[in-house]
Order: C-alpha cells, then sequence, then structure tokens
C-alpha cells in the first residue's frame, strides 16, 4: 500500500505522515530527508556551487530511514542536522537539478520496493507513485504555515526569526511550483485539505476517512 502526500513547505506533511505510518504500520519515507542529505553532503563537500560535483554526489549516497522517523545519511543519523539553516537555504535549489531529482526518485522508490509506506514531498502523487493507492495534497495560508516552521525550529533550537522563515518558504514556493521536473502541483486525482485553521488530529481523522473507505 502507498499512501502519498504532496503540499508545499510546513503544511504539516511530515507530521501527519509520521502519524498514519504507526496508526496503519507504514514505513514513513520523508522525501524532502533525502534532497536535505544531498545538501548537507555538498556542504561538507564544499561544493555547493558545483553542479556535477553535486550530481556526482547524489549518485553515490547512502540514506537510509529507521521505524523512528531517523534519517541515516552514511550510516550517520543527521535527523537533526538536515534542519539547520544552512542545510534549509540550499535544499530548494539543488532539489531543482535535474539529474539530482532523477536520482532521488530512484532512491525513493527503491527504499519503498519492499514495503507499505507512506510518502510526503512535492511530486510524490505525481511523479514517484502517480499510481499511489492514496493521493493527497496538504496546504495551508503561508502565513500559517511560517509561524508553524518558527514554532517547529524554536522547539529545535534553531535561530532563525519568523520574517527570515516567511521570506524562506516564498522563495521556497515559487521553486517548487517552477522545477523542471518534479514541481508541485494540484491534480483532480488528489484529495485537497486544507489544514490553515484545522489541528494535525482533525487532519489525521479526515485521511483517514479517506484512507478507511476505500
Amino acid at each position: 500500500m502507498v499512501v502519498a502526500i504532496d503540499g508545499p513547505a510546513g503544511s504539516g506533511k511530515g507530521t501527519v505522515a509520521s502519524i498514519l505510518s504507526k496508526k496503519y504500520n507504514l514505513i514513513n519515507i520523508d522525501t524532502g530527508a533525502t534532497y536535505r542529505c544531498v545538501a548537507l553532503k555538498a556542504i561538507r563537500n564544499n561544493c555547493v556551487d558545483d553542479i556535477n560535483k553535486i550530481i556526482e554526489l547524489s549518485n553515490n549516497i547512502d540514506i537510509k530511514f529507521d521505524l523512528n522517523n531517523n534519517v541515516y545519511l552514511d550510516n550517520e543519523d543527521v535527523t537533526e542536522l538536515i534542519r539547520s539553516k544552512e542545510v534549509t537555504k540550499i535544499v530548494s535549489p539543488i532539489s531543482s537539478i535535474v539529474e539530482v531529482r532523477k536520482n532521488m526518485v530512484d532512491l525513493q522508490r527503491k527504499l519503498a520496493s519492499n514495503s507499505s509506506v507512506v510518502m510526503e514531498g512535492r511530486d510524490i502523487t505525481t511523479v514517484v507513485f502517480p499510481n499511489a493507492d492514496y493521493k493527497f495534497y496538504l496546504d495551508a495560508s503561508i502565513e500559517e504555515r511560517a509561524k508553524r516552521r518558527f514554532i517547529q525550529n524554536q522547539e529545535k533550537n534553531i535561530d532563525m526569526s519568523y520574517e527570515e522563515i516567511l521570506e524562506n518558504i516564498k522563495a521556497r514556493d515559487y521553486n517548487d511550483m517552477h522545477k523542471e521536473v518534479g514541481s508541485l502541483m494540484r491534480t483532480d486525482e488528489q484529495v485537497y485539505i486544507d489544514s490553515t485553521n484545522m489541528t494535525i488530529d482533525e487532519v489525521v481523522e479526515e485521511m483517514s476517512k479517506v484512507i478507511e473507505v476505500k
């Protein structure tokens, strides 16, 4: 079974996917984290401006997820490191590189090849798993998404102002919707949910109704 969730940054996809994974015994694969791993590796290799080197890194990268939603890059737990300000600033343009996108899609499909999964990102319902059993588009106003990310960063001791986060999300929205490959888009097949005025529990309940009816 594949539950696919698309939506913009800060819409709550990661939190919802984590809850659904536990509720329905699914492996939770955060596709955004795979691009963040590439970005972190590019920073460590001092090649954030070298597209060819970044492509090479993405073609030879070891990324794994465990049942506790931890992310491993080359066998190192980087769950917190990939959420840093430095990674966040460069992950969107790196994910726009066509060859990197193709390499990560191959990796994501491989990760999901032998398990029932919930997978969230920008192009899961349209590119990675166009034949997914369940397709959702989770949205929220840009102000609400920035507010959520600000609170989340405070809890993780990540020093970014609300204004900085808001501008970052605006830039990411534009990049995500104008990618040459794997752009974020709405389709008629997706179940659209605007979570601006909803709690996480209400979003999960709405999705669960769709899953259980089918």
